[in-house]
């Protein structure tokens, strides 16, 4: 794909910032086939969702390489919301269109129309690129690549992706997810297999592995409070001690890199995020519910959704609500009272609202995808 840098500089310079507020981006997958779905492969892509505005609506997509299976921070949006990037663990195997394989692209997308969104660079990143962070100056990039077992650096600018560096963290670790800390200076990447967090330094360009701490079983994602303080992580397979495999969510105090708090949430927490005050924390469970609809335990069992408290170094829930199946990524809009939350079995997004103390489903405001919604951010998600 041609790469349009400068093109891209120069339309987003002339894009006032506030021209789409409240932009929410999903990367739908249309390649994961299940047995007993009529439904063949769809094209893979990138919806823009106005959040800015009730009910939320869908006002533009463009078709791009993304992927469900890995982490649903696999999509990232700068602060202005002039651009997104998205990556893209798997591709279609047209020998057998029933297992994907691993995929290596990430692109960066121009959201200076957000109604018009265009692939403006696609490059290769680590094999199964999954997680994806922006640094607050936006000129630095990191990809987790899970089969590599390393995140990818890369430079930001004049509207193109450079590759700068890698950072080994072992080939057996399979890293899923990594995140900037508030200062730029430092950052953390989860490992499935290790299982670790890895904190990395940056200074400038240069990106290296300094220190770790297991904190549960399958570590996940990651996500970190606004004031720098607290790394938030999802462990699938629970806590590190004991025979308990209840997906856990752990808590490090990264002024002394301790663990303070490991918290039983339920069955494969897929994602965490916070509120952009950070005052909340949004746990998605997939908790076992069908992939299909055609499987009998359909409808029986349904994700869930729970929504915590965050304090200093703990968490407690306020809110929780039945979801849907396969749940995937969430977001938060500006204020903190709407949330979206991607359903791949049904291939939607429910929109629920969000008062501070309950959690309630609007089925009215549901939108529906073509293809399934496997990641999404605003640009308060990371």
């Amino acid at each position: 794909m041609k790469i349009r840098g400068a093109l891209l500089a120069a339309s987003l310079s002339l894009v006032p910032a506030c021209a789409w507020a409240g932009l929410a981006i999903s990367a739908n997958d249309g390649k994961q086939l299940q047995k007993g779905e009529a439904i063949g492969v769809t094209p893979d892509s990138l919806s823009v969702i106005d959040l800015g505005k009730y009910p939320p609506r869908v006002i533009g997509s463009v078709a791009v390489p993304v992927s469900m299976i890995g982490s649903p921070n696999a999509v990232v949006v700068s602060k202005s919301e002039k651009f997104a990037i998205v990556t893209a663990a798997q591709k279609s195997d047209p020998a057998d269109p029933m297992k994907p394989v691993p995929d290596d692209r990430i692109s960066l997308i121009d959201l200076s129309d957000p109604a018009k969104p265009k692939v403006m660079q696609t490059v290769a990143a680590g094999a199964q690129a999954s997680g994806v962070a922006l640094n607050r100056a936006e000129n630095l990039v990191l990809v987790a690549s899970r089969v590599e077992g390393a995140v990818i650096v890369f430079t930001l600018a004049a509207g193109k992706l450079t590759r700068v560096g890698k950072v080994e963290l072992g080939k057996t670790s399979e890293v899923t997810d990594v995140v900037f800390a508030p200062d730029g200076r430092r950052a953390y990447a989860t490992a499935w297999t290790a299982p670790a967090v890895y904190e990395l330094a940056v200074d400038g360009t240069r990106v290296t592995r300094t220190r770790q701490i297991a904190t549960g079983r399958s570590s996940y994602g990651a996500t970190i409070t606004p004031d720098g303080n607290w790394l938030i992580n999802t462990n699938v397979g629970g806590a590190m001690t004991g025979e308990d495999k209840t997906g856990t969510i752990a808590m490090v105090d990264l002024r002394t890199f301790k663990q303070v708090l490991s918290l039983p949430v339920g069955r494969v927490p897929e994602h965490a995020t916070l509120s952009p005050d950070g005052k909340h924390l949004l746990v998605v469970l997939a908790n076992g519910a069908a992939n299909t609809k055609t499987d009998p335990t359909y409808g029986k069992v349904r994700g869930i959704l729970k929504i915590l408290a965050v304090g200093p170094g703990t968490l407690k829930e306020v809110a929780s609500a039945r979801s849907c199946h396969w749940n995937q990524g969430a977001a938060w809009s500006d204020d903190g009272t709407v949330i979206l939350a991607q359903c791949a079995t049904e291939r939607t997004i429910e929109v629920y609202r969000f008062n501070g103390k309950s959690l309630v489903r609007d089925d009215k405001a549901t939108l529906a995808f073509e293809s399934r919604p496997g990641s999404i951010a605003t640009r308060h998600s990371r």
